[in-house]
């Protein structure tokens, strides 16, 4: 049986990867969320985020207000800090702007949001409204969207980087069709964050991608963890593997999640939730470390992830 980690074990293994991975002698306290370095900065996330696609697209004066509200605040107290939107995402947005400052946790938070339109001064407008609408008057992490008029973006980006409107500039994308180009923009270091897609579901980025991201020093936050929710219809009836609780794992959601940030070159995945109860769940995530060197999840069985992935018909074991 061929071990699945193996280019992470190798990864872990070189020098940088050690920077990236915190030490086993310090893990964190109950309430507290396992933090990964930015390395343009050495400022450090929590490795789980959340993300806005649908789940804050919302009315307002809707009924799912108060409890997003909820969810937000359960998000800080859990230790995270990092809040992924968009303009394409409707009023994801607004919503994210109104809660942050219905709760006062905006200065707890990590905005980051993107650019997604053609042309220097439509990009400024959009971005602009972006500052409106999530009522800051910085954006802590600003992305070119699916690439989309990079080069443009990209000039404007660096302006706002310098005068402090930004914190941090990056590049996304949401499919595997991308990752060739994603990597060659990357190998150029002009970036500080990556977003793409990766999960048990969809594992391309394991090839090749996540280590250029390492080696270009490079911040990675994975979109799709959960393959939009494709996952847990087919894990629905059954329990976790015993040997999950070694490495203090209760749900799948936790298993799904785990399997992501224990390669050492991501930084941050960021599920979507709109639910309280589904939220707390996900930052108990305590000792993460430790599935980067238990021996069960650097040796998963092919056949096991061959239940997960989307072009194998390998049943589960």
């Amino acid at each position: 049986m061929q071990p699945v980690r193996r280019t992470l074990l190798k990864l872990a293994g070189s020098a940088s990867a050690l920077m990236t991975l915190p030490s086993l002698s310090a893990q964190p306290a109950a309430s507290q969320l396992l933090k990964r370095v930015i390395p343009k900065s050495g400022e450090r996330l929590p490795v789980i985020g959340l993300g806005t696609y649908i789940v804050l697209d919302v009315a307002p004066n809707a009924p799912e207000l108060a409890e997003l509200k909820e969810v937000l605040t359960t998000f800080v107290a859990g230790g995270a800090s990092v809040v992924d939107s968009s303009p394409m995402y409707g009023r994801a947005e607004a919503v994210t702007g109104d809660l942050a400052a219905a709760t006062g946790l905006r200065d707890s938070l990590f905005l980051a949001t993107k650019v997604w339109t053609s042309g220097r001064e439509a990009g400024i407008r959009q971005m602009q409204d972006s500052l409106r609408l999530m009522r800051t008057r910085r954006i802590d992490l600003m992305q070119v969207h699916n690439l989309l008029d990079l080069a443009t973006h990209l000039k404007t980006l660096r302006e706002w980087k310098e005068a402090g409107t930004i914190r941090y500039l990056g590049i996304t994308h949401y499919h595997s069709g991308a990752y060739r180009d994603l990597e060659k923009l990357l190998k150029t270091r002009d970036y500080d964050f990556v977003q793409f897609n990766y999960s048990m579901a969809e594992r391309e980025a394991e090839q090749r991608l996540l280590a250029v991201a390492a080696e270009s020093g490079t911040a990675v936050i994975i979109n799709r963890p959960f393959a939009q929710g494709e996952l847990f219809p087919k894990v629905k009836g059954r329990e976790l593997p015993a040997w999950a609780a070694d490495f203090d794992c209760d749900s799948w959601a936790q298993f799904f999640l785990k399997y992501i940030i224990a390669h050492p070159a991501v930084t941050c995945a960021i599920p979507g939730t709109g639910k309280v109860r589904q939220t707390f769940p996900l930052f108990m995530v305590k000792p993460l470390e430790l599935i980067c060197v238990h021996p069960r999840v650097s040796a998963v069985p092919s056949c096991f992830l061959g239940h997960f992935q989307k072009t194998n018909t390998c049943a589960a074991t």
